[in-house]
């Protein structure tokens, strides 16, 4: 069963949830304050996570397993990749962000699917990063809520 989190930007702390499906339909509640804002953050796990998605879905079962040569060989391929791209092509920039979101299982937040069109389409990087960096990290749960700093992570695993 995958984990999930979510950040509450009342608390600023951002929550683990199991749920019982792969894509839950639902937005769980903060079980500290009971907010229903909740935004959803990339997992600290997400390889993880999504390796365990991909062997339920094939009927595999079993728990994340970050030492399977598959994982590893797809990280290092990516990693070559890297290494040759050109730093100033935003279309390059666009497609190894995409491969980032596949490799991890991530969801592209609406923000970041924006940012990732306009490098697409050739827009300077540095203009897309200053039109869209705060929204960005705001998204992705690195700006607090209420509360100043980056949040802070809960313990708990929770229901969703």
């Amino acid at each position: 069963m995958p984990i999930y989190e979510f950040l509450c930007p009342e608390c600023n702390v951002i929550y683990s949830f199991l749920s019982r499906t792969a894509n839950p339909d639902s937005t769980p509640v903060c079980p500290k304050c009971g907010s229903t804002g909740l935004k959803r953050v990339p997992s600290r796990f997400g390889i993880g996570s999504s390796t365990a998605e991909r062997a339920d879905a094939a009927g595999g079962g079993g728990g994340p397993d970050i030492d399977d040569p598959r994982v590893e060989r797809e990280l290092m391929r990516f990693a070559s990749e890297l290494e040759g791209m050109d730093e100033n092509d935003p279309r390059q920039m666009a497609r190894a962000i995409r491969k980032m979101a596949e490799i991890s299982g991530e969801p592209i937040t609406p923000t970041m699917d924006e940012m990732i069109r306009r490098l697409e389409a050739g827009e300077d990087p540095e203009l897309v990063e200053e039109d869209l960096g705060d929204a960005i990290e705001e998204e992705m749960g690195e700006v607090g809520g209420p509360g100043e700093g980056a949040p802070g992570y809960d313990d708990g695993l929770y229901p969703m």
